[in-house]
């Protein structure tokens, strides 16, 4: 899958891809990080080959709640998870822990959402490329 359109990857330094915990684990997948709060249904930790999960760099479960997947406000939850992962000195620590990584090597970002433009992971690839 790689990196979302519109993406700024070859402008960064890092290596960092994005792909759903569904499709295979291929090994230019590089190092996987499961950033969702709630482990996947229906997947096995062998078929998901995660080496970290970062639960707490997800959205809060209030904003996860409150976006529920719906388009329509996809640009409103991105300004508030933008806000979470800015205000969290956690989330400022693992952003920076993934992006040490991706200097050296392919980091992939796995996550469940069957929506591959509107989730929230594509928002913490943009973040993280972005700075």
């Amino acid at each position: 899958m790689g990196e979302p359109s519109g993406g700024k990857a070859e402008d960064a330094p890092y290596s960092i891809g994005l792909k759903r915990i569904y499709e295979p684990a291929d090994p230019g997948d590089g190092y996987r990080i499961l950033v969702d709060r709630l482990w996947a249904r229906g997947v096995t930790k062998e078929q998901a080959a995660i080496d970290e999960w970062m639960k707490e760099i997800a959205p809060s479960p209030a904003l996860r709640k409150w976006f529920g997947h719906l388009p329509e406000r996809f640009t409103a939850f991105k300004e508030r998870h933008i806000l979470e992962l800015e205000e969290n000195p956690e989330c400022a620590g693992l952003a920076e822990v993934i992006r040490e990584r991706a200097l050296n090597q392919r980091v992939t970002l796995v996550y469940a959402a069957k929506d591959p433009v509107h989730n929230h992971a594509k928002v913490l690839y943009e973040w993280l490329i972005s700075r």
